[in-house]
């Protein structure tokens, strides 16, 4: 897709998203048409308030018809960057509806947003809004996709700033969607070999280096927790290690990455219900955001260190599957009692943390897992859910959340919690039981990073939405790609 900025107000493009605060306040506009706007509000209309739309025809010079879609931006005084994405997306979406290729969206001039989070909110709303993933329907000759948007307006003093975050914003689009893709493949095709091959190809597109472990590698490192949960699938595991060095000068400084990398998840012998079997080619979403933000940290070339690593494989029923009561071994030398093949997600995750620390020596590490259905109970689908061992750490996280407009919220670790995990016959088991499932999920996971900062984000209520809100679009959502971009750019 294309994106461009533009000064003038109007455009050859005949199609135009118009933003209007509440109560009908419109920027960029001739008198005539303010003088519209104020008429669709003092007749009920069109509103302003957030997220309205409201569509206008209008007949140009030499007999062309030009369309607007008016859209509303809530009240002046409360616009966030976050309320900016959620309007434009809005907007769009009736452009879609249009069937119109092309589209200009007026820049919003407000005091209190920068010239760089107004412009990369417009494209984040308007691009992601746009995403469709059709590779495997029949689509009608008729289907138009948008694909050029320009920003109109900009005043010539702000186009440098606004260029700058457009160059941004590109590679940061790139990492969603591509995440959202990677979600998106179904089970069948998105094995852990393709998804160890997408990584390949994205590193080589984008400046990171990859490394891809089979087998017979990873039971050399001693992964025996990962390789357990792997062993029951005919699609052999593969351990995907990601490096990008962007400070030399300071190569010690190391931040890891790891994602859960589970391409289908059955549930193995505590076997999942058809219905919750259905999505769970969305339970590598961890593995998807890390990958993502790889790609967006190199295309953008932070100034930073990043090893990102995903232990990627299926949790199916075989003969040779690991069962419930199992004792299993981990590459921490830990022992864990299995209580539930269905926990599966925080084995893998136990040796890949592990690697991180230990053989890639990171200095601080975020995990990503769609790990906990307590996770969607506590928080819902708005919310992604943290652990950690690190208060400075997460506010950071918090702050890199705030910027990408994707909440997060953290729990508590008392230690109390960490008795639910203890086992009477092995080092930890690997489930807390039923109540605070999120909590203990992520401090069993807390228990191979040494002493480590470290944070883990459950996704797995955000990383999957079941229909269209706003920028986001039914399947995979691409949720943290954008968070971890900036917690690894603004690291103190």
């Amino acid at each position: 897709m294309k994106l461009a900025i533009q000064t003038e107000r109007h455009s050859e493009i005949l199609m135009e998203v118009i933003p209007v605060f509440e109560g009908g306040e419109v920027q960029h506009v001739c008198n005539s048409c303010a003088a519209r706007v104020q008429r669709f509000v003092k007749f009920g209309t069109f509103s302003g308030k957030l997220g309205t739309t409201y569509k206008f025809t209008k007949e140009k010079d030499l007999g062309l018809i030009k369309e607007e879609v008016y859209v509303g931006l809530g009240k002046k005084e409360e616009l966030t960057p976050e309320k900016i994405r959620f309007a434009v997306a809005k907007a769009v979406k009736e452009v879609v509806k249009l069937h119109k290729e092309k589209t200009t969206v007026r820049f919003i001039d407000i005091d209190t947003i920068s010239t760089e989070e107004v412009t990369k909110a417009i494209f984040e709303g308007a691009v992601l809004a746009c995403y469709e993933f059709n590779s495997y329907k029949k689509v009608s000759e008729d289907h138009k996709s948008i694909n050029e948007i320009r920003i109109a307006s900009v005043a010539e003093e702000k186009v440098a700033d606004a260029e700058k975050a457009k160059e941004e914003v590109i590679a940061l689009l790139e990492g969603t969607i591509a995440a959202r893709d990677l979600v998106n493949e179904p089970a069948n095709v998105m094995v852990p070999a393709l998804l160890a091959e997408k990584a390949k190809k994205m590193g080589e597109e984008a400046g990171f280096q990859v490394e891809i472990k089979d087998k017979n590698e990873i039971e050399a490192l001693g992964m025996k927790a990962f390789l357990e949960v792997a062993k029951g699938s005919v699609n052999e595991p593969k351990l995907i290690i990601m490096r990008y060095f962007g400070d030399e000068e300071n190569k010690s400084n190391i931040t890891g990455l790891v994602g859960k990398g589970l391409t289908f998840d059955t549930g193995g012998y505590s076997l999942k219900p058809n219905d919750g079997m259905v999505t769970m080619k969305c339970d590598m979403g961890g593995a998807a955001a890390v990958i993502g933000a790889m790609h967006a940290i190199a295309k953008n070339e932070l100034k930073a260190n990043v090893v990102a690593v995903v232990a990627a494989c299926e949790n199916v029923i075989a003969g040779n599957s690991y069962k419930p009561g199992d004792i299993i071994g981990s590459m921490a030398g830990k022992t864990i009692e299995v209580l539930n093949t269905d926990a599966e997600g925080r084995l893998t995750l136990a040796d890949a943390v592990y690697y991180a620390v230990e053989k890639e020596g990171v200095n601080r590490i975020v995990d990503l897992a769609t790990l906990t259905g307590a996770a969607l109970v506590a928080l819902g689908d708005v919310t992604t859910a943290v652990i950690g061992n690190d208060d400075s750490f997460y506010q950071e996280l918090k702050a890199a959340s705030e910027l990408a407009g994707e909440k997060v919220w953290q729990l508590p670790a008392f230690p109390e919690y960490k008795e639910q995990i203890k086992s009477s016959i092995a080092d930890l088991k690997n489930t807390g039981g039923r109540f605070a499932g999120t909590i203990t999920a992520g401090l069993f996971v807390g228990e191979f990073v040494k002493d480590t900062p470290w944070l883990h984000l459950d996704i797995a209520g955000t990383a999957w939405a079941n229909s269209d809100k706003g920028y986001i679009t039914k399947g995979g959502t691409g949720n943290s790609v954008r968070t971890l971009y900036y917690l690894i750019k603004n690291q103190k």
